[in-house]
């Protein structure tokens, strides 16, 4: 069963910007951006250390972790460094301009 919470709306989501946004019972922040035309939402920690990744880059279609330096594609989860290492994605539904995010 899908734990389903609304994260934003579209307004708050920019382009190769990382947003990251606080959702009740939930430790850590989800990332909401747009990479590719696409709505893409993620953890908002690096699974490598618990590093802030809204403190990071997005290079491309990738978010550089701040502490470390490891690339994740934002479209897969994969990590170029390490592939045992995978970001957490979630799936997304828009209901008009809000966005709700599949947490489990």
């Amino acid at each position: 069963m899908a734990l389903r919470v609304r994260v934003c709306t579209i307004h708050d989501v920019a382009a190769g910007e990382l947003r990251a946004f606080r959702v009740s019972g939930v430790t850590w922040p989800v990332i909401v951006t747009i990479v590719d035309g696409e709505l893409v939402a993620c953890a908002g920690v690096c699974p490598h250390e618990d590093v802030a990744l809204a403190d990071g880059d997005i290079e491309g279609a990738q978010v550089r972790c701040p502490g470390h330096g490891y690339l994740f594609d934002l479209h897969t989860g994969r990590c170029a460094h390490d592939p045992g290492l995978e970001l957490r994605r979630y799936p997304i539904t828009r209901i008009g301009d809000e966005i709700w995010v599949d947490l489990l």
